[in-house]
């Protein structure tokens, strides 16, 4: 049967083969540290099941291997960011196309070059259809249960390899070139790529350290939260910075909304749970527009069209982020009491 647990370890093997193309590149000046970054990251996703057992052997219960395996992951990711922070991370060479090479490929293959990417969102849909409508075909192929995000999961892998294929047979490029592009787009993007699984981490800490109670603390002393129009600014603000600081508007709901809009915006002034909810998570995602830590949406882009100032998005989205969280706090507060 197939395993989430399968996903993690391709993910780990192709980030070990680009710290192995790293290492070998003499082109980059910090070749050494650049591979050893991609290949510690690449043996967090090997980490499982297996590594539990390992480490059983040198201790007395599986918590304590569990216990000591956090320990371990903690160092590596500790490791990394040093790496990162001193600029361990460079560019190298990635045995590309010249610009006129480039140039032929894209008048030849045209409106083409978009099907493998195509490829990916088709392929997913129609795998999460066929696995929620064909009678057995999840149970034979994931096991009994309920594997919702799994589906989506694989039907992802599935259409990646797909478009993959699909570009191969297109661009007549071997298989190990797919994977120096790949090394190019990570060493691009740099440690800005391992943001997601890092302020998904953080907001668990911030959730379990008890923020939201100490934001409800703050707001409700400091400032003048009786106020109702102050009430509603400070949640949708608070909402956008919270998720400027941390990268996900996700994460930064639960706090903010623990720490304000619950106990003042709802309890203290009566205030519609579903606009809150609704106008405050867009308020999130116009500190989203604002924020480098947003690697997806504003890193990611600036490294795939090569631009020359990787902040280049950030810049062209600010006006806009700012426009929508005034007209989001001017929302609540006429729709949230009506």
């Amino acid at each position: 049967m197939f395993q989430q647990h399968y996903l993690m370890w391709l993910a780990g093997i192709i980030l070990l083969m680009v710290a192995l193309l790293s290492w070998r590149d003499k082109a980059n000046p910090r070749r050494v540290t650049t591979g050893l970054f991609w290949a510690l990251y690449g043996l967090v996703f090997l980490v499982g099941d297996w590594t539990t057992n390992l480490v059983m052997q040198f201790t007395d219960s599986p918590e304590g291997a569990s216990r000591t395996l956090h320990i371990i992951v903690g160092v590596v990711v500790v490791i990394m960011a040093l790496i990162a922070g001193s600029g361990g991370v460079k560019l190298g060479r990635y045995h590309q196309r010249s610009s006129e090479e480039k140039q032929a490929s894209a008048v030849r293959l045209r409106n083409k070059l978009f099907l493998p990417a195509l490829a990916i969102p088709v392929i997913t849909v129609i795998g999460v259809l066929a696995f929620n409508h064909i009678p057995g075909l999840q149970e034979s192929v994931f096991g009994p249960g309920n594997h919702s995000t799994l589906v989506t999961l694989f039907s992802m892998m599935v259409g990646c390899l797909v478009g993959w294929l699909v570009a191969l047979k297109m661009t007549h490029e071997k298989p190990i070139q797919s994977m120096q592009e790949t090394r190019r787009l990570l060493d691009a993007i740099g440690w800005a790529f391992i943001l997601p699984q890092i302020l998904a981490t953080l907001g668990l800490l911030f959730t379990s350290a008890g923020v939201g109670t100490a934001i409800s603390h703050l707001t409700e002393t400091y400032l003048a939260v009786d106020n109702r129009f102050i009430a509603v600014a400070v949640y949708a603000i608070g909402m956008a910075v919270l998720t400027m600081i941390m990268g996900n508007a996700f994460a930064a709901f639960p706090i903010v909304t623990a720490g304000v809009g619950i106990p003042v915006l709802i309890l203290q002034h009566g205030g519609n749970p579903a606009v809150m909810a609704a106008i405050g998570m867009f308020s999130g995602y116009c500190g989203t527009l604002m924020t480098p830590m947003a690697a997806n949406f504003n890193i990611v882009p600036a490294a795939l069209l090569e631009l020359p100032d990787r902040n280049a998005v950030i810049k062209a989205q600010v006006p806009t982020g700012v426009l929508l969280l005034i007209v989001n706090i001017f929302l609540l507060y006429f729709l949230m009491f009506l």
